[in-house]
């Protein structure tokens, strides 16, 4: 492997756990678990789902836009 694709691969991991991170900093609002309500959580949950969902379809559109 030569240099370029070692720092693609770094790069690509640690912007993954960025956009998790701010997908879950958007979804909770900034608020701890601990501070939220049940309804808050429920609704920080049911955020993620939907952000989960929503990047499994770009995934699958991308992998069809390759035919």
């Amino acid at each position: 492997m030569n240099a370029n694709r070692i720092i693609n691969m770094l790069l690509r991991m640690f912007m993954r756990k960025a956009v998790n991170k701010g997908i879950d900093m958007a979804a909770r609002r900034g608020k701890s678990p601990a501070e939220m309500t049940v309804e808050e959580r429920a609704q920080a949950q049911k955020a993620k789902q939907t952000a989960g969902k929503a990047q499994k379809l770009a995934r699958l559109a991308r992998r069809m836009g390759r035919f």
